[in-house]
């Protein structure tokens, strides 16, 4: 009994150590690359009326754990907390005061939401719980 024991013990924790490092894997894929927004859920003004000239930026930094940025106006930065798959963002921090219209107030508001985010055929996903509410693609 005890061998049994021990054995799905040992097997559960193998288990769960992939799993561990499954998102630890995923995380670094968040480095090292400018993100560009491509879509956010939520407002009634197409996409292409609130970023008509510049779309939204994010580049995450391991090191500082600041995200930096534009977003689509003006530039940003703000800290983030990452654990997992869970992610979360600080409030932004100075930045310039340009008025470009109601996008960045948006972009804005929408990351305050993010909770958890995934990446998937290069694609950066930043959710609210289980729905997609900004999506990124790479950029050189």
């Amino acid at each position: 009994m005890k061998t049994i024991q021990l054995i799905f013990v040992s097997i559960l924790c193998m288990t769960l150590g992939s799993c561990n490092q499954n998102a630890k894997t995923n995380n670094k894929e968040l480095y090292d690359v400018t993100w560009e927004l491509e879509y956010i859920s939520g407002p009634r003004i197409a996409f292409e009326g609130l970023y008509p000239d510049r779309k939204p930026q994010i580049t995450f930094n391991q090191e500082t754990k600041k995200v930096t940025g534009n977003n689509s106006c003006n530039g940003y930065s703000a800290d983030y907390t990452l654990e997992g798959n869970a992610i979360s963002f600080g409030e932004p921090g100075p930045s310039t005061l340009m008025y470009c219209g109601e996008g960045e107030n948006v972009f804005l508001k929408t990351m305050k939401q993010i909770t958890k985010f995934t990446v998937t055929d290069g694609k950066l996903n930043l959710m609210l719980d289980d729905v997609t509410m900004m999506r990124f693609h790479k950029i050189d």
